[in-house]
């Protein structure tokens, strides 16, 4: 989880992110995301909203930490999902999960 962690922390400060959930939405509607990360304890009605889409749109989803831990290492309050819109940075924070891109 560390590595997923440091992945998103690089990918913040790149620019290379999407934080929340209406912005997540927003971004797989415009095909920009290439992979979601939830947080672990996301609430129900706002991780459907995007694992439907993400799983409709064909993008991988990624389960992660929870909100506080997500938020934290990206300066920001809870965050219950995370877009990655670099190519290079999905296929890493896939492969930091055990999943290949």
């Amino acid at each position: 989880m560390e590595r997923l962690l440091g992945l998103l922390g690089l990918g913040m400060r790149a620019g290379a992110l999407v934080t929340g959930v209406d912005a997540v939405r927003r971004a797989l509607q415009a095909d920009e995301v290439r992979c979601v990360v939830v947080a672990a304890d996301a609430g129900p009605r706002a991780a459907e909203k995007v694992v439907r889409l993400a799983r409709g749109r064909g993008v991988p989803l990624v389960a992660g930490p929870a909100a506080e831990v997500l938020g934290a290492r990206l300066g920001r309050p809870a965050v219950m999902a995370v877009g990655v819109r670099d190519r290079a940075l999905a296929d890493g924070v896939l492969q930091s999960v055990g999943r290949s891109p």
